[in-house]
């Protein structure tokens, strides 16, 4: 077995024993195995000795089991060459060999250390001894620190709960024990058991406190932190307290203007919300409620509620406060007509107050009168009207007991200084005429009522009355009376209206214009009564004309007239008949205007002359036209457009896929225009249309502008030609200007011609009247020709061409140009339908 324990082999230690046996104590016989058991308790950290017999054995081995296993295992050994401690001790704690004995120390002692110690000692006597010494070791744990731990930290009143000491550590057994704290201070055992958990029933409000628990075991002791339970309850019904106190048959009272306090309270965890009510309204939410200077209007229940806000549960209590006060101000006096306003009724107030004040009249022929007083504070007295004179005063006195002297009103009776006054207004869109009737003034007020034809009136009414007649129903010219009486007077009194529907005029019923103009319609209101609501027009389409601001009418209006102009007239959209129309509450009326709308007259036709470009560059073209005549016409409208080659076939229709563009002319006298802007490449057409206002004629023919190349080549050739022969027929002139006043200016001559030419003169024979007359003729045709070259137009086939003359030939007729183009003018008469 000690083999096994230590991991050597059998003949190793027999051997070893056998070498004991030689030089120790020999064994004869063998003895018996003596086994010895004991205990060991050690704390957890803490160090503990383990013996293994009192006598130091010559060879001993410590094992361990684990508790739950049959393992043994070595721990150390020694088999007379010292102690041999193994790998497991260090598992077991700090473990250390005794000198001079075969025990062991084990310090800081964990748990793993708790199990079956075995010492196996060997003694060699004479004979061999062999010793186990069982030690069981317990390692045991102190307790920690505990905490207490509570099913509600604040339960109920009336309910169950239970606490629980908890322990981290600590081995047992163990003690619990709980303490209670009061809110003195008083300490108590709640409980104390084995038990870590106590369980509380019908929890009430004397277990609040502070509670903690402490435990116990053979290691230690020790306590956990207090924990505060606190019990909720209530709340209780509340007491109220009044100050200053004062207790009546209906409860509390106080006087007017005294500070009045009512305290709440009530028992209840936690702490109750208070709100005070004052006939079911709230007015504090204080348990203290303070009324400086309490006033009548305090007079009544209040009522304190007690709120717990974390159970939700509420009490009440109620008391009546009652301020005594007196009626506020002084008494009213009045007087008011009774029996059909035939006499007089003098009334006296003075309401409010606790209680109620008295009230007694004074005044001529009063004290022989009975006089009547409610229980509303009221006192009234009868006087008949005969025997009561106008302008008479009467008084009333009121006393309270709460006041130290008395009050006084008076009233006087007189009757209405004017007249009564009948009036009349209608309603918005009149559809409610009102007749109003008033006789304001005088004590007591009047009874005023209407009369009118067919039954119509209303019922009698004090001071005013208003008769309300539908529209249509009043009678227009029949009198409306209203009727007034006062009980100071026998006589009634009157007054009358009469009402009318309005009438209307115009100042021409045919109104005639040319269209584009602007025309006005009138309409005016003769006088009426009542005044009409507005006078309205209305237009050919039978639509009323409401805005004033509109670009196609506008209205004038007034009290007694209404303008309506047209702008801008048509002749298709305004001719017709408008409307002027008026009413009141009474009724209504409207007449008829024509308005006729007539065109202007056709404009005559107009052809297109001319249509040239003035320039190589073919942006601009010159147009020329003329009329029929010179009468209605405003001005044209000159049309172009672009005619592509691909485009200038015509749909089936025959009409242009081209738009025209327009260019306007406002000046009836133009004959003439220059386009410009023209695309050079493009190909146009131009036609003009004549205007006459909004009248629009008959547009021309299209004409497309012949080109510059071909219009003013001949007057160029023509002019620089007339040119030529003007230049030569002023130098022969010259010429016979020095010979014939050759004797004039020899020099001249001379230098001219030379001195060797004189006396050949006589016989140089020039026709001159034949020269001057082809020279008239030249200068003429030059002179005609010249204007073709600031305007290039086509030159006509019948104007004379330039000639060339030559000495001593004859003039020859001029060569006409087959290919010079000819103007034509094609006129074209259109007659409007």
């Amino acid at each position: 077995m000690v083999a096994e324990l230590l991991g050597l082999p059998s003949v190793l230690l027999l051997t070893s024993l056998l070498s004991l046996t030689i030089y120790a104590v020999e064994i004869n016989h063998p003895g018996e195995v003596v086994y010895r058991e004991s205990r060991a308790y050690g704390v957890l950290g803490k160090a503990v000795i383990l013996e293994c017999g009192t006598t130091i054995p010559d060879m001993y081995i410590w094992s361990f089991t684990k508790p739950g296993t049959q393992a043994i295992r070595a721990v150390v050994y020694n088999l007379g060459d010292g102690p041999k401690i193994q790998k497991l001790a260090k598992n077991l704690g700090k473990l250390q060999i005794i000198s001079n004995s075969a025990a062991i120390s084990i310090d800081k002692l964990p748990l793993t250390a708790h199990g079956l110690y075995t010492c196996q000692a060997i003694y060699m006597r004479e004979e061999p001894l062999v010793v186990y010494y069982y030690v069981h070791l317990s390692v045991r744990v102190p307790v920690s620190k505990p905490y207490l731990v509570v099913s509600d930290a604040s339960p109920q009143e009336g309910s169950t709960m239970w606490m629980r000491c908890g322990l981290d550590n600590g081995t047992g057994p163990i003690k619990y024990v709980w303490q209670h704290e009061t809110r003195n201070g008083n300490l108590s055992t709640f409980a104390q058991s084995n038990n870590n958990m106590v369980n509380v029933t019908d929890v009430n409000r004397n277990h609040t406190g502070w509670y903690r628990c402490l435990v116990s075991n053979p290691v230690n002791r020790e306590r956990s932190d207090r924990i505060w339970l606190d019990i909720i309850f209530g709340p209780d019904v509340p007491r109220i307290g009044v100050t200053p106190f004062s207790i009546t048959e209906r409860g509390y009272s106080a006087l007017e203007r005294e500070t009045v306090s009512l305290l709440c309270e009530a028992q209840s965890n936690p702490p109750s919300q208070y709100v005070w009510f004052y006939n079911n309204s709230q007015v504090s939410s204080e348990a203290l409620f303070t009324i400086t200077r309490i006033l009548r209007m305090h007079t009544g229940d209040y009522a304190c509620l007690a709120h717990n806000t974390y159970l939700n549960t509420r009490a009440r209590k109620s008391i009546s406060l009652t301020v005594y006060y007196p009626p506020d101000g002084s008494p009213s006096c009045s007087v008011e007509p009774a029996q059909n306003h035939s006499s007089l009724r003098l009334l006296c107030s003075w309401p409010g107050g606790f209680p109620s004040p008295s009230l007694s009249w004074t005044g001529q022929d009063v004290d022989t009168l009975g006089q009547e007083t409610d229980e509303l504070t009221n006192s009234a007295i009868l006087l008949q009207s005969p025997k009561t004179s106008d302008n008479m005063e009467f008084m009333c006195t009121g006393s309270h007991i709460a006041l130290k002297q008395p009050t006084h009103c008076s009233t006087r009776t007189y009757v209405p200084p004017a007249e009564p006054g009948c009036y009349a207004y209608a309603t918005r869109n009149n559809q409610y005429l009102m007749l109003s009737c008033s006789w304001n003034g005088g004590a007591p007020k009047a009874l005023v009522w209407w009369e009118g034809p067919g039954g119509q009136g209303q019922v009698a009414e004090e001071n005013s009355n208003i008769l309300v007649l539908r529209y249509g129903v009043a009678r227009s010219g029949h009198p409306y009376t209203c009727h007034a009486k006062h009980p100071l007077l026998i006589e009634t009194k009157t007054c009358r209206l009469t009402l009318e529907a309005p009438v209307l005029m115009t100042q021409r019923s045919v109104v005639s214009v040319y269209e584009g103009s602007d025309v006005q319609l009138t309409c005016i209101l003769r006088t009426n009564y009542l005044p009409v609501n507005e006078i309205v027009w209305f237009n050919n389409q039978r639509e009323e004309v409401w805005d004033t601001s509109s670009k196609k009418y506008q209205l004038q209006r007034e009290a007694s007239w209404a303008n309506l102009t047209v702008r801008d007239t048509d002749g298709t959209l305004d001719s017709g008949q408008y409307w002027c129309s008026a009413s009141n509450a009474v009724g209504g009326s409207e007449i008829p205007v024509t308005l006729l709308v007539k065109r202007y007259p056709m404009p005559p036709n107009a052809t297109l002359a001319s249509a040239i470009y003035n320039s190589r560059y073919r942006t601009e073209v010159e147009l020329e036209w003329e009329t029929e005549s010179e009468e209605q016409l405003t001005g044209f409208i000159l049309e172009h457009r672009w005619v592509a080659k691909e485009a200038e076939e015509e749909k089936e229709d025959g009409v242009s896929t081209q738009a025209w563009y327009r260019n306007i002319i406002e000046d009836p006298e133009a004959r003439s225009h220059t386009v410009q802007w023209l695309t050079p490449t493009a190909t146009y057409q131009f036609r003009v249309t004549p205007v006459n206002h909004r009248t629009i004629g008959h547009p021309s023919a299209a004409k497309t502008p012949a080109g510059p190349s071909s219009s003013s080549l001949p007057a160029i050739i023509g002019a620089a030609i007339g040119g030529m022969l003007f230049a030569a027929i002023l130098t022969m002139l010259l010429l016979i200007f020095i010979i014939r006043n050759r004797n004039n200016n020899p020099r001249l001559h001379d230098m001219l011609f030379g001195s060797q030419m004189s006396q050949s003169r006589e016989n140089i024979n020039y026709p001159e009247d034949e020269v001057v007359a082809s020279s008239d003729v030249v200068i003429e045709e030059t002179a005609s020709a010249s204007p073709g070259l600031a305007l290039p137009r086509a030159a006509s086939p019948h104007a004379p061409a330039p000639v060339s003359i030559t000495p001593g030939s004859s003039q020859a007729p001029p060569t006409g140009d087959d290919d010079e183009p000819v103007n034509v003018t094609i006129t074209v008469k259109a007659t409007g339908s």
